[in-house]
């Protein structure tokens, strides 16, 4: 049985980055960006004016206050026709260029407009409230790296540069297959015996979550020719995630069809709880995520495993969920020999994370995965954590407030 650890690294080390293309600028949020961004032109283009104000010279304002002669305006957008002479100020607008002879901008609301003449109220100092050719960026810079993240920052950055394409790594087409003759769809009551396909959607929503697209393929009934055809048509997608039929019984057909079709499995079971029998294995450039059938099983195997083989593949960098440390509520008892993730919820505390459990952690109380905003890491040899214990952490939700109870 491999370590957890070794697992993910497993994973890691064997998805294939996808492709690139070009995408409309709107489009490339939440994408990765495939080629370093230099900036083919200074930012900003000219000197231009950080207020709305008039444009002086600092040292017809050496004393204060003191009255010049309006001699032009200059809104966002236009040109310079006059330059500031002696003992005069030209109106200007934010954004609009810096007039020849100016070397300050006074605001608005520093001065008091009268008849032709503006009275300055306030110090002025040389260069104030100008915005320079090139101090933002200058030509040749590079602004933005390759594998970064785009937000609204680089949104902005981009299209100041003019990039209406962006070059990006392409959207991972993940297939989803449920397996089992006791599933039913959506949309049907289940009869006793039966259970709805819940698994298929949330691994759908955390496939779309982790901005690749799922490709949902149905259900497996409990059959060779049945999961052959399914199991077939999922290859055909960047990445393939079965749900059920991997453990050791008469019915779980899975990992037998897998390697039927030339996947190669890399590793089966895995030292963990929830969530050990899961199984990992590839086809040519296409990885093969087999994950238990319980949903806390499923959601966890899949935030651990295929989140972060989806983000590597899609270009990311930091694939995996930031550790912090926790302290413990109340005791936690486990068995030695896995790595447990114990559902939690997460309050902070003085200043510190505070975890306790969100309720009953068998693998079929979907209640508390609901509950839960944190996954505490419980080390595999541990078997009795008192309460006070530190423990590494895992924030589910970004909504857990920074906030003291």
């Amino acid at each position: 049985m491999i370590g957890f650890e070794e697992a993910r690294r497993l994973i890691l080390e064997n998805v294939p980055t996808l492709g690139i293309e070009r995408v409309p600028l709107l489009d490339a949020a939440g994408r990765v960006l495939a080629e370093a961004l230099k900036a083919p032109w200074e930012m900003p283009l000219c000197d231009n004016s950080a207020m709305d104000g008039f444009a002086v010279r600092a040292a017809d304002c050496a004393s204060v206050p003191t009255t010049l002669r309006i001699t032009g305006y200059i809104p966002a957008g236009g040109l310079p026709e006059l330059a500031v002479e002696p003992g005069c100020a030209i109106k200007i607008m934010t954004g609009a260029p810096i007039p020849p002879g100016c070397d300050a901008v006074v605001p608005v609301e520093e001065t008091e407009e009268s008849e032709g003449t503006v009275r300055i109220l306030e110090t002025v100092e040389p260069r104030q409230h100008i915005r320079f050719r090139g101090e933002d960026v200058a030509a040749g810079d590079l602004v933005i790296p390759a594998a970064t993240l785009i937000r609204p920052p680089e949104i902005s950055m981009l299209a100041s540069n003019g990039m209406a394409m962006v070059p990006v790594h392409r959207r991972a087409r993940v297939a989803i297959l449920s397996t089992g003759d006791e599933l039913v769809e959506l949309g049907r009551t289940p009869s006793s015996g039966s259970i709805i396909n819940s698994n298929a959607y949330s691994l759908a929503a955390a496939v779309r979550e982790c901005g690749a697209e799922p490709v949902l393929l149905g259900i497996a009934r409990d059959n060779h020719a049945d999961h052959r055809r399914l199991l077939a048509e999922g290859l055909n997608c960047d990445a393939l995630i079965t749900s059920a039929g991997v453990s050791a019984g008469d019915r779980d057909l899975v990992r037998e069809v897998l390697a039927e079709l030339g996947v190669e499995q890399l590793f089966w079971k895995v030292a963990i709880k929830p969530g050990g029998p899961t199984a990992f294995g590839i086809r040519e450039s296409t990885p093969v995520f087999s994950l238990p059938g319980n949903p806390v099983s499923t959601m966890i195997t899949f935030d651990q495993f295929v989140r972060p083989a989806l983000l590597r593949m899609m270009g990311h960098r930091r694939v995996i969920r930031p550790y912090v440390k926790a302290t413990l509520k109340e005791d936690v008892r486990k068995k030695p020999g896995k790595v447990n993730f114990l559902r939690v919820q997460v309050v902070v505390e003085k200043g510190r994370y505070v975890a306790s459990t969100s309720g009953d952690q068998h693998t079929g109380i979907l209640r508390t995965m609901v509950n839960a905003n944190g996954l505490a890491v419980l080390p595999r040899e541990a078997s009795f954590l008192p309460a006070g214990s530190e423990v590494d952490l895992q924030l589910l939700r970004d909504e857990v407030a920074m906030l003291e109870k």
